[in-house]
């Protein structure tokens, strides 16, 4: 093996076979949503790519970002994640401490600069250097000390692409996101309380394999996982359409699996792939689960209200979007199927009777 040996060499050298180098490759074509065409273009980048260095800074925060990569719920497949890099600082992940835990950051800095990727949680705290410091050093000047070698910034989770919760009014450590001091580099930003683990390992894997950051939108944000609201990809999407609303977290709409819009779900504002790619394995995620959504991938979604006080907005979507829709199937018919609908829900409260969307479709018609 050459003495900086590439993913390829570095995969055949732990005994991965080609068939398991290509299962991978089509494992990160489908992170990234690519077709099965680039999958031979993936392999032979990756074939040639030296093991990417990444030096992660972790500032005011919870470590629940970490958390939530090491509790990817593709643990195969985060173990590959970390075969296609090389981590050489993480405060909760090294086994170094101390002076070594700084020399290896210094080594990692200078060894590859231009050239390495700086992972961010956290937020940087501005109103006294002495609120968070590492090794004696401030984030902040860490920050910039380490960034201005960079080839690429990610900020994961809200905290370090918003600021989150410790930038939260009043705001008492002054904190502030990554591209509010950082200008100069390409930034990528995974928000989220915590970002999705499949999230992070996928722009990692696409930045290590394309050697550039994804398509982003207007918040930095991968176009790929934040393109459209968890409302737009929710499975009780129809029952808000339809305007069919749990009142409380245990009357018979929320058993029946209605929205939970007047229960404060932020679903219609929030961007994310929650509704698709889901946690542990895929299982489930908050609304699934019961329990709206919280908006922790927006800005400023700690002080947007209360989180089980509705959206004002989009409530009236919805009578228009209902008001639409039976303008469509002739104004009479739809204003008596919604007349009977609203009939029906009235009485299934006082009943306590179970009526279906099925129920309601059959009666429009």
């Amino acid at each position: 093996m050459s003495k900086y040996p590439t993913i390829g060499e570095s995969l055949r050298h732990q005994g991965i076979s080609r068939r398991d180098f290509l299962k991978f490759c089509t494992a990160v074509a489908s992170i990234l949503a690519l077709p099965a065409a680039m999958i031979p273009k993936i392999a032979e980048a990756l074939e040639s790519t030296p093991r990417q260095s990444a030096i992660w800074l972790s500032f005011q925060e919870c470590t629940g970002c970490t958390e939530s990569l090491t509790r990817s719920h593709a643990p195969t497949l985060e173990g590959l994640i970390f075969d296609l890099i090389s981590l050489d600082y993480h405060h909760t992940l090294q086994a170094a401490a101390g002076t070594a835990a700084e020399s290896a950051r210094e080594a990692a800095m200078q060894g590859n600069k231009g050239n390495y990727l700086v992972i961010v949680d956290g937020s940087i705290p501005l109103g006294n250097p002495g609120y968070s410091t590492i090794a004696g050093i401030s984030n902040v000047d860490m920050l910039k000390e380490v960034v201005a070698g960079a080839k690429a910034v990610v900020a994961v989770g809200t905290c370090a692409a918003y600021g989150g919760i410790p930038h939260a009014a009043p705001n008492p450590t002054g904190a502030v996101s990554v591209d509010s001091l950082i200008t100069d580099k390409p930034i990528i930003n995974i928000p989220g309380c915590p970002p999705i683990p499949l999230v992070i390992a996928g722009v990692v894997a696409h930045f290590v394999t394309f050697g550039q950051l994804p398509n982003l939108d207007s918040l930095k944000r991968p176009h790929s996982f934040f393109g459209q609201t968890i409302h737009d990809r929710c499975y009780r999407r129809p029952f808000y359409d339809k305007g069919l609303f749990a009142e409380t977290f245990d009357d018979e709409g929320a058993k029946q699996g209605w929205c939970l819009y007047k229960l404060g779900c932020k679903g219609p504002v929030t961007y994310n792939a929650c509704a698709t790619t889901k946690w542990n394995d895929g299982v489930s995620f908050p609304i699934e689960s019961g329990h709206g959504c919280l908006g922790c991938s927006e800005p400023n979604f700690w002080d947007a209200g209360g989180f089980y006080k509705p959206l004002s907005v989009p409530i009236n979507g919805v009578i228009k979007a209902t008001t639409g829709y039976a303008l469509a199937a002739g104004a009479a018919v739809g204003a008596a199927s919604g007349a009977l609908n609203r009939l029906k829900r009235s009485q299934a409260r006082q009943n306590h009777e179970t009526v279906t969307i099925t129920d309601l479709e059959r009666n429009q018609k």
